[in-house]
């Protein structure tokens, strides 16, 4: 198989979406690997590089697109990328559709087969390629939310860890799954005064045996939750429901019931947010003031520490990867059902359930497509 890498092009995205590693890998199976010149600078890795261990370098992403059988990324492909998929070609990437209907539509109408790395699933009932960078963004988030504080830049002035006669920044996550945990530990070493919020009594207890001397718990009813936010100087939000639009959990009225310059990190951004007032922004233009309470919703948050991130997710989509290239898509989605649940689109259909139901859209088995 001839797999193409591009390099990324939403703003300030710096991961690459095959590692030279990889890329020797493919080869040495046999594969033809071709990379787009420059595709890996952002995380460290140079054109020679790739070409020591095997990949051809091409100079436009338009070649890459015409050439290649699959196509490897990181991010959600652009629009302008999305007009060079053509019907057969198999996408293997993060692709977040829920809370995204011009991207639906343009996947649907290329005729592509388009496989998420945010669903694709393991016998745990995990998320093996959105987990490193869940843990990436929940370690990055109190370091963010950090620097929101700030007064320079809106925020209360608040220092994480306080000093001696004077109290800490008060820390709310809400999610204690892999975001939630990761934030939650960075921010109690930062020396805050954390409090975890989570549904699950069953992730409560996991994280009261093991962080409860670093972290408080809370069971997230609705007024819990009003009250800690409205304690808080930081607000994590770190919900999840797999391959779903991200729940409200933080109205635009509860604002007005914060701190003055409390910062909002919504680490949930990807999947449409989990505050109300929340919207997409860059590294360039990270945050922004509604109703005198600090945004921070950048929505690639891992591309800022762009080698590590590269590092982490390609450890975990290699093997995945393999397959693909090995089996073809559809051999490798019938081996492997935790693979075939990452299939959210197939030649102008939807196969993904949660998708569908957040857009609307009629969704087909994708079970029935591999058998």
């Amino acid at each position: 198989m001839k797999i193409g890498c591009p390099t990324e092009i939403k703003p300030q995205e710096f991961r690459v979406g095959m590692m030279p590693d990889a890329a020797r890998e493919a080869v040495n199976r046999g594969h033809e690997v071709v990379i787009q010149a420059g595709a890996g600078l952002g995380a460290g890795f140079t054109d020679e590089d790739y070409r020591a261990a095997g990949a051809t370098i091409l100079d436009t992403a338009a070649e890459i697109f015409a050439t290649a059988d699959m196509i490897v990324k990181v991010k959600e492909p652009q629009a302008i990328e999305r007009k060079m998929l053509r019907e057969g070609q198999l996408l293997f990437t993060y692709l977040h559709l829920a809370p995204d209907p011009e991207q639906t539509k343009d996947l649907l109408e290329s005729g592509c087969t388009a496989i998420a790395y945010e669903t694709v699933t393991d016998n745990n009932g995990g998320l093996p390629l959105l987990a490193p960078m869940s843990e990436v963004a929940g370690r990055l988030a109190p370091q963010m939310g950090a620097w929101t504080l700030q007064k320079a830049n809106g925020g209360r002035g608040v220092l994480m860890g306080g000093v001696p006669g004077v109290a800490p920044a008060k820390v709310v996550v809400i999610g204690g799954g892999v975001v939630g945990t990761h934030a939650a530990k960075v921010a109690a070493g930062m020396g805050a005064d954390v409090t975890v919020l989570d549904r699950s009594l069953t992730r409560l207890k996991y994280l009261d045996d093991v962080f409860g001397r670093d972290f408080k718990n809370r069971y997230a009813t609705a007024g819990a939750t009003a009250e800690l936010v409205r304690e808080a100087d930081m607000v994590i939000g770190a919900v999840l429901i797999p391959g779903a639009a991200a729940p409200k959990l933080v109205s635009r009225a509860d604002l007005a019931e914060m701190k003055p310059g409390a910062a909002l990190v919504d680490v949930a951004i990807d999947q449409g947010g989990c505050f109300e007032t929340s919207r997409a922004t860059t590294h360039a233009e990270p945050i922004y003031e509604v109703d005198g309470i600090m945004h921070y919703c950048v929505a690639n948050m891992p591309g800022a520490v762009a080698r590590t991130s590269t590092q982490a997710l390609g450890n975990a989509t290699l093997p995945f990867l393999l397959a693909l290239a090995d089996k073809g898509w559809k051999q490798a989605c019938a081996d492997d059902p935790h693979l075939l649940n990452g299939l959210n689109v197939h030649a102008g259909q939807l196969t993904y359930d949660a998708v569908g139901k957040a857009l609307g859209i009629e969704v087909v088995s994708a079970k029935a497509l591999v058998q």
